[in-house]
């Protein structure tokens, strides 16, 4: 097979075409000339984003300096997300990234906890048996542990920072690398008469720019895949009802949380991102349930400092592209899909079809098979995010606001209503290879808005119940003493990764 490098084109800048332009130019030298095609004239999207632990591996791939990456970014370390008032109102847990216990051993710590609770024991709130939930409460940092004996181990992280500055870093790193930059406004996109393929697109100024393959960055506008070549759009707001967001970034005055919070609001929920420099909010709510004005002035109402800019309203539909992959363009972030950032994956999804296309990566007559394979993988992805987010929603008991009933009651798709009914069984987690979200992260939804199992794994029966209490105790101390041992959050930041003044 030819090895010949192809000329690809990435339409448009941002978050997703910087990582995209830099990791094709790091990770495929010789097999792509990477040129990328964006215009001042539109604005991002990005109004500071919380991201999941995959981005560290991404990082390191590109041979990004996690220090400099988040000074030039304003970042802050995240351990979870917080969740506030969605099972009832006054309600509070932390989804956490890393485990319950010590993620050792057949069967989960949660199986325990469940034995003891059904029984009656007295045992501590789930979230005490987590690292990373533990140290994100008491405000704390440190890099997890190499060590896979030591609880420190069980943690991971992923980064807060400001989506504006993150694509200029990342242009500055993918331009060393060779990829070239061509400022402009695309304003005709060229397809062949036969095969049907993009040929090149043509700029406001009259330049005309060819490629072998095209990568459709350019956000909800979907230049190519969606207009030039007219791929459905799946609408998902009959289980994703919120479609708008109105966000409003604050001056910082209060701590430097090691985690995102999620408030739940009467129409959906509010964000609060603590970046170095400011706080990212923003309330994410359904356009039937409230006004773009209510819901501005609700923020308004919430927010914690001074605010640095108006309240900017953006619109969204929950779903995703039928292929992301059609002919010889590849979608890649909001022109392939969108599901809200309630759970921070939008660079995740980014991430994921950068990976895919580069392990499919094609020849000049691109194969069916390589198509095949990075939609089924890319829809997998999207479609098992969907039910995890779907899954706050109706796992919630409020119902005083139409919003809030509506969510509860709605009907939800089938495969998530046969993960909520394993778990309601015995508190199985189903698991799979090729998702994102593992056991701890359904857990920690499951638990923490009140979908309590009515049985347990029968595994769990055989130890005494006493040396059982006495080992979840020591587990917790354990955890309490190690998480308190880390330094506070606001001082890792300001030893390993302040930002330029």
């Amino acid at each position: 097979m030819s090895s010949q490098a192809l000329s690809v084109l990435v339409v448009g800048g941002g978050t997703a075409g910087w990582m995209t332009a830099a990791a094709l130019a790091r990770l495929l030298p010789g097999r792509a000339r990477v040129h990328l095609v964006e215009s001042q004239e539109i604005a991002i999207i990005g109004v500071g984003e919380a991201t999941l632990p995959h981005i560290r591996g991404f990082n390191e791939r590109l041979a990004i300096s996690e220090a400099e990456f988040m000074a030039a970014t304003r970042a802050t370390f995240k351990l979870g997300i917080d969740f506030v008032d969605w099972g009832r109102p006054g309600d509070r847990y932390i989804h956490p990234f890393g485990t319950f216990g010590r993620g050792k051993g057949e069967v989960g710590l949660h199986q325990y906890w469940l034995r003891m609770r059904q029984a009656g024991q007295s045992v501590a709130e789930i979230e005490e048996y987590s690292m990373a939930c533990m140290m994100a409460r008491m405000g704390r940092f440190g890099p997890p542990s190499a060590d896979f004996e030591r609880i420190e181990s069980t943690f991971n992280y992923a980064y807060q920072f400001d989506a504006t500055l993150f694509g200029p870093f990342l242009r500055a790193h993918a331009e060393r690398m060779g990829v070239t930059r061509t400022e402009g406004r695309i304003v005709d996109v060229e397809l062949e008469a036969t095969s049907g393929n993009i040929e090149a697109v043509r700029l406001a100024s009259g330049e005309r720019i060819e490629a072998d393959l095209f990568i459709d960055c350019s956000g909800f506008a979907a230049l190519l895949i969606g207009k030039a070549l007219g791929e459905p759009y799946q609408d998902w707001s009959r289980w994703l009802p919120t479609d708008r967001a109105v966000a409003m970034p604050c001056r910082t005055h209060t701590a430097l949380t090691p985690y995102t919070s999620a408030i739940a609001m009467g129409a959906g929920w509010r964000w609060r991102i603590p970046l170095q420099h400011r706080t990212g909010n923003g309330y994410v709510y359904a356009s039937a349930f409230l006004s773009d004005d209510a819901a501005a002035e609700a923020l308004m109402r919430a927010v914690e400092g001074e605010p640095i800019a108006p309240p900017r309203v953006l619109r969204f539909l929950a779903g995703r592209r039928n292929r992301g992959w059609v002919k010889n363009c590849v979608a890649v972030g909001l022109s392939g899909g969108f599901l809200e950032p309630l759970e921070s994956t939008s660079i995740y999804l980014i991430q994921q079809a950068i990976t895919a296309l580069i392990e499919l990566w094609p020849e000049r007559d691109i194969a069916d098979a390589d198509r095949d394979e990075f939609n089924r993988a890319i829809d997998l992805e999207y479609d098992r995010i969907r039910d995890f987010l779907i899954l706050h929603y109706h796992a919630t008991e409020r119902s005083d606001t139409p919003f809030w009933d509506h969510v509860r009651t709605m009907d939800i798709p089938g495969s998530l209503a046969e993960k909520i009914d394993l778990f309601r069984r015995r508190g199985r987690v189903v698991k799979s290879r090729e998702s994102v979200f593992l056991e701890g992260s359904w857990i920690a939804v499951y638990l923490g808005q009140h979908i309590m199992p009515e049985g347990h794994d029968p595994r769990v029966d055989a130890a005494p119940a006493d040396a059982v209490l006495r080992s979840m105790e020591t587990l917790r101390q354990e955890i309490v003493h190690a998480a308190e041992r880390m330094p506070a959050h606001v001082d890792h930041i300001a030893r390993y990764c302040p930002m330029a003044a």
